[in-house]
Order: C-alpha cells, then sequence, then structure tokens
C-alpha cells in the first residue's frame, strides 16, 4: 500500500503551482485616480497640498470618502518586458541581450523620448499598427484612430510584441516629484535561451527610502516567473537623475542591458507665475514628505539657499524662453537649462555576450568590457540618425537604430542618440548615469566647460544651503553613480533674476569623449567608442 504522502505531495505541488501562476498572471494597473491624486490625472502647479477627500464607491454614498492631501503632479504609468534581443554595435556586429523592452508608450521610445504617461494615454490600447514587431496581428488596430503609445494589455499581444524586444538602454523613465508611478513589468522569457527559466526584477537604484516590496531585491521582495506580470509602485523622490536594473544575478543581467534610466523633474517647474518656489514650499511644510525646513525635517536633501530669489519672471533664465526648466529645487534659477539630454554609459564584452547566446557558462572572472557605449551605441551611432531626435525644435523623426532578429523582423533596439544640439546662448543638462559593471569611465569636454550641481541626484549644497557647483573639463564615475552636468553656451551673462547672455560661445562642433584612449575603439576597430558631439548653432 503506497503512504499517504505518496499520494497528497504531487497533488499539493500542483496546488501551489496554480497559485503561484495564478498569483503572476498578466495584469496591468493604472489607477485613474487615488487619494493623492482625486482629480484624477491632470497634473496640477504647486503652491502646497490641498487638503480634501475622495469617494471609493460614489454609489455608496458619503460614508465611503477618504481624506485626500493632493500635492499636485500626477498618476503615471509605464509597461515594460523583460526578455532578450539583439543590438547592433558600430562596427557592424550583432550582440545579443538579455534587455527590458516597451510595451507602452512605442512611438514615443522609437522616438527618442520617455515612455512614461499620464493614466487616460496609458489606458487607452495600442491601434497604431496592424501587426506587431514580429508580423502577428494586431487585434486593436484601428486605421480612424491610430495610437502609438496605449498600453498592450491583451495576453498575446504582449508575448507578440515582448518577444525579442530588448531595448538598450531601457525604455527611458521621467517622472515629476509628487507623481505616483505604477510601473509593469512582464516576463515574456527568453526565446533564444529556451533552456533558461530566468526570473526579472526592477530596482531603482539610488531611490530614498524605498518599499522593500517594490524594490527588485528578490531575497526581501518578489521576483517574476515567465509567463507573469507585477506592478510597481513609487512615490516619486527628491528630484534628480536615477537608474534602474534587473537585480537577478546582477553582474550577468547588468552586463546583458538589463539597464536604464529614470528622473525626477522638481516641483520648483510647477511653481506658480508670482511666487518663489521658496514661499511654495514653506506653504508644504505641514506634508514632512515636502517639508523645506531643513532644521526640523531630516529627510530633506535639497536646502535652498540661504538668501533664496524669485526665478518666476517670464523669460526665465535665458532670454526668449517662455518655459521654465529646472533640474532640482534650487531656489535661485542656477540649475536652469533648456534642453535635457539623458546619456547612460555602460560596456560590452562580445565575448560574454556570445556565450550568453550559446549553453555554455559564462566567465565572469574574464569579463573585459570592449564596446564603450553611451545610449547603447559606440560612436558614429552616437550621432547617426535621420532626421533631428530633438522634439523641442519642433522636429519630429524616428532616431532609433534597428537591429533585424533571428525571426527576420527589425525592432528599434537602440532608441537613443546622443547628438547634443544648442542654439547659442542656451543651457544643455546632461544626466550622465554610468552601468558599466567592470569599468570606471571618464567623459571629457573640450570648448566647452562642464558645471556639476549635482552627484548621485543629490545637489551639490552645503549645510547651510550654499551652492558648491564646480566647473571641470572632466568627469570620472563607476558603476551605479549619476551627475548631472550643465553645459552653457554663454560665456558672460548678466545679473539676476534673468541672467542674460552677453557673450555668447562660438557656433561650431565640439566633442564630448573619453581620454582614455583604448575605450576609444569599437572592439578591434578604432576611433570609435566613449564620444558624442556637441553641436552650437
Amino acid at each position: 500500500m503506497r503512504k499517504s504522502h505518496h499520494i497528497w505531495l504531487p497533488v499539493l505541488l500542483v496546488c501551489v503551482g496554480t497559485a503561484i501562476a495564478s498569483a503572476q498572471s498578466f495584469k496591468v494597473q493604472c489607477p485613474a485616480k487615488t487619494s493623492l491624486h482625486p482629480s484624477g490625472t491632470a497634473s496640477a502647479s504647486f503652491a502646497g497640498p490641498v487638503q480634501g477627500t475622495i469617494s471609493i464607491h460614489p454609489d455608496f454614498g458619503s460614508d465611503f470618502q477618504l481624506a485626500s492631501n493632493d500635492n499636485g503632479g500626477a498618476v503615471k504609468c509605464q509597461e515594460v518586458s523583460g526578455g532578450d534581443g539583439y543590438a547592433t554595435m558600430a562596427d557592424g556586429t550583432q550582440t545579443y541581450l538579455f534587455g527590458f523592452g516597451p510595451l507602452s508608450g512605442l512611438g514615443l521610445i522609437a522616438n527618442g523620448q520617455p515612455g512614461t504617461q499620464l493614466a487616460d494615454d496609458f489606458n487607452k490600447p495600442y491601434t497604431d499598427g496592424p501587426n506587431f514587431f514580429n508580423g502577428q496581428p494586431n487585434p486593436n488596430y484601428d486605421p480612424g484612430a491610430p495610437n502609438p503609445n496605449g498600453a498592450i494589455t491583451d495576453v498575446a499581444a504582449i508575448m507578440h510584441t515582448g518577444v525579442m524586444n530588448a531595448n538598450m538602454p531601457a525604455p527611458l523613465i521621467a517622472i515629476d516629484e509628487d507623481d505616483e508611478l505604477f510601473l509593469t513589468l512582464t516576463n515574456v522569457g527568453m526565446i533564444m535561451r529556451p533552456d533558461l527559466f530566468e526570473q526579472h526584477t526592477i530596482h531603482f537604484h539610488g531611490y530614498p527610502n524605498a518599499s522593500s516590496f517594490y524594490d527588485g531585491v528578490p531575497d526581501a521582495s518578489v521576483a517574476i516567473n515567465i509567463g507573469g506580470s507585477f506592478t510597481y509602485y513609487y512615490l516619486a523622490p527628491d528630484a534628480g537623475t536615477y537608474f534602474w536594473h534587473c537585480h537577478i544575478t546582477p553582474p550577468e543581467h547588468l552586463q546583458m542591458g538589463m539597464v536604464g534610466q529614470i528622473y525626477v523633474r522638481p516641483r520648483q517647474n510647477r511653481v506658480p507665475s508670482g511666487m518663489s518656489v521658496y514661499q511654495a514650499l514653506v506653504n508644504a511644510q505641514g506634508d514632512l514628505r515636502i517639508a523645506s525646513n531643513c532644521s526640523k525635517d531630516i529627510l530633506c536633501s535639497t536646502p535652498l539657499p540661504v538668501m533664496p530669489i524669485d526665478n518666476s519672471p517670464s523669460g526665465g533664465y535665458v532670454s526668449g524662453t517662455a518655459t521654465k526648466m529646472y533640474a532640482y529645487n534650487d531656489g535661485d534659477g542656477s540649475t536652469r537649462y533648456d534642453h535635457e539630454y539623458p546619456i547612460q554609459i555602460h560596456g560590452f564584452d562580445p565575448n560574454f555576450h556570445f556565450v550568453g547566446m550559446t549553453f555554455n557558462p559564462e566567465g565572469f572572472a574574464d569579463m573585459k568590457d570592449k564596446y564603450f557605449l553611451l545610449n547603447g551605441r559606440s560612436y558614429p551611432d552616437t550621432v547617426n540618425f535621420q532626421g533631428n531626435w530633438d522634439t523641442s525644435y519642433g522636429t519630429s523623426a524616428t532616431p532609433a537604430l534597428y537591429t533585424q532578429v533571428s525571426d527576420g523582423t527589425n525592432h528599434p533596439s537602440q532608441p537613443l542618440p546622443t547628438l547634443i544640439q544648442l542654439k547659442q546662448g542656451e543651457r544643455a543638462l546632461l544626466r550622465i548615469s554610468d552601468l558599466d559593471v567592470t569599468e570606471f569611465q571618464t567623459l571629457a569636454s573640450v570648448g566647452i566647460p562642464m558645471q556639476v550641481i549635482a552627484l548621485n541626484a543629490r545637489l551639490l549644497r552645503d549645510e547651510a544651503g550654499n551652492n558648491m557647483y564646480y566647473n571641470t573639463n572632466s568627469i570620472t564615475l563607476g558603476g551605479g553613480e549619476s551627475l548631472d552636468v550643465i553645459l552653457d553656451t554663454c560665456t558672460a551673462r548678466g545679473p539676476a533674476p534673468d541672467y542674460a547672455c552677453t557673450t555668447k560661445m562660438p557656433t561650431g562642433k565640439y566633442f564630448l569623449y573619453t581620454p582614455q584612449l583604448d575605450h576609444l575603439s569599437n572592439d578591434a576597430e578604432n576611433f570609435g567608442g566613449l564620444m558624442t558631439e556637441v553641436v552650437v548653432n
């Protein structure tokens, strides 16, 4: 007679397996409103928190109310896949990737923009094309109302779109302080490596006060199995440049390409005209999460200058510009910029990637980068594209570098060029992050000094609130570090508050490159690597 545990153990395993599968089914979440954003998804100006209530279920009457604390901002959402794909190196070599790909905002991502959207836009389905990248039909295709940026929520459509669609770098994420971000990850599996049952997670590197449940470290969080989805929730932290990556076997998955950038824009961009950022933050002292009195609030990491000034006049920091854009809540307008450029530094070991595509074990101790990348590309691909990808100049193009994968279809593998374009008198904010596994990287600027304003998403200020910015012609970063740098094409400016440009730099082409000569190569090919151009018109 068989023992009872021989009968019940398989039944128990089936039940547990079913429970795990149901817990990780495909589910994409993007609420229209929350207790922090009771008015829906419309972005609001920031003058301090607004107390109120939100109705949980209007049909049940006024008893079902929650207190709300609206600080402006909005509900933002994005959806990504975790899988594999290919990227094209500057010498023409196709390199195998583990990577993240877009499942929402596909048109934005292919155009070199962040794929993060308001809930109203995110929740409209993707209807842009009759077929997905792999040729499979799109059931939601609507030629009368094409929508290239809606989320893909159908199970089959998620697989059709996400398979072999890894991007390098991972899809760009951009949010504002006070936003709530709902980021859904779906694990579509490694099609080229069917022997791997790789889990994936999302870890936001450098995020302060992160909840361990959503932190992506599998020891204290959750990991996503193949065929499962999970929605990460983040309340936007202090402004700054951060990055995100998979935290499963990090040396392997980071080297293979599962890395991306996220940046948070400051509340100062939303301060109403006629009000200083100082006053707006003083109004918010009742909310400890955004209190400005740093002598009492231990969470405050970006104190204002001792004597803040009103930076609200139209015209702002550069004469003729109507939109105010700042990198941080500086209070004095010193982090003002006209164009922002995310720049992710990374390196690839082609041998490690080749072995990663086969069934052989990778040699971690022998890992040695030979491709040196800015946003997934080496020079000259860093500046190669058709059209003008900087949409702030009013030109829409498709700057993505496409790679043909094993099924013969082309995928936008590397959507971000790194050409920096400025007009005389303008300022560019470079959001530079390094996600190398094996190397330190140096970038030098010839002709245009780099003003370093922040390190690891922290504005350079002393305890009294004085600016500690510094000018340099080179910066060096290790893996897991970020810097915010401003390039100013004005060599002399007038007084506050407008800081009008009085002496402009000459027009022409300048270079941002590494002085590490062995990093100016594309594997065996010289004159490439870690370099891009700065064009002043």
